[in-house]
């Protein structure tokens, strides 16, 4: 056996060495910025000329009188005025508050229940998580409809369970003291399944050993998910609180399908309102500034959202 088979030579180094190198370098790092660029071209330009430019329209078309049937004309905070000398719009505000506290908690705290259970080793578990699910990929236009049946008050499921307890049912979307209730009714429902979702991922990632831990030092189930579960399901949390408030927040098609903000605006909401102003009496600038003071709430309360349950503490 001779030296070389005993000790192979070492590998030769074939990249361009000297002042060729370097040039090389720039040429390859050029052409990955290029392609990165050509892959990333086509989102940013639909978040320019759908996202960006709409915003900045809608943030100057706030302070004219623009409307489709009248000329151009600066009226500057005229729009924010009246906006908010509107008992109407006002109203409608009050109404999207009230749904955003009732939704978002509520639906959050059954989202997280159903992710544990359904995280446990049960029969058919695939099934019930896509039975949770599938009323979040469903339209809400379809979603809506359905309820609109179920709160029939004379054929509708809902008052035909009250009976069989007795009860007699509301007109549940033509009482004025009981629309707003059904109209969160169906937005809890409906907006379970993606927050389960989320919240079953983040449980799958939880390590195993913090639990049988805490099991071996005598913690029960409560324990365990008060002390360990929760805690670690804050960034989760912080997600799905934002996005539930800003979809709770846009909320539209159920109010529009079920009462069309009726019954004596009992249920009128911000996006109704701005809904109204833009497709039914065309007045676009008043539109625009409805929605710049909707962006702003939502802002709001993402920061403060942030800041309730955490968020700054994880940078």
């Amino acid at each position: 056996m001779t030296a070389s088979e005993v000790h192979p030579p070492l590998p030769v180094d074939t990249a361009p060495s000297g002042p060729a190198a370097p040039k090389r370098r720039r040429q390859v790092s050029d052409h990955r910025a290029r392609v990165a660029w050509t892959m990333v071209a086509p989102a940013g330009l639909h978040a320019l000329f759908w996202i960006a430019l709409p915003v900045l329209a809608t943030f100057a078309l706030s302070v004219t009188n623009y409307s489709v049937l009248a000329p151009l004309r600066f009226v500057g905070l005229g729009n924010y005025v009246t906006a908010f000398r509107d008992p109407i719009f006002l109203t409608s505000i009050w109404h999207t508050a009230v749904y955003t506290f009732f939704t978002v908690p509520v639906a959050m705290a059954i989202a997280v229940f159903l992710a544990v259970l359904l995280n446990q080793q049960i029969r058919a578990r695939a099934w019930y998580r896509a039975a949770v699910f599938l009323p979040q990929v469903t339209a809400t236009v379809a979603v809506a409809t359905v309820w609109y049946q179920i709160y029939d008050p004379y054929s509708g499921l809902a008052n035909k369970l009250l009976s069989f307890l007795g009860i007699t049912g509301p007109a549940w979307l033509a009482d004025p003291s009981y629309a707003l209730s059904a109209v969160i009714v169906m937005g809890v429902w409906q907006g379970i399944g993606i927050k389960m979702i989320i919240y079953l991922a983040a449980l799958q990632n939880l390590p195993d050993e913090l639990f049988e831990a805490a099991e071996l030092d005598g913690a029960n189930a409560w324990q365990r998910f008060r002390r360990i579960t929760l805690p670690m399901l804050r960034p989760a949390t912080l997600f799905v609180g934002v996005v539930s408030i800003i979809s709770a927040f846009q909320a539209f098609d159920q109010v529009y399908v079920l009462t069309r903000g009726g019954p004596a605006n009992a249920t009128t909401m911000m996006t109704y309102e701005v809904y109204k102003n833009a497709f039914a009496t065309f007045q676009m600038g008043m539109a625009c500034a409805k929605s710049v003071v909707l962006f702003v709430f939502l802002f709001g309360l993402t920061v403060l959202n942030r800041k309730l349950t955490g968020g700054d503490e994880d940078e």
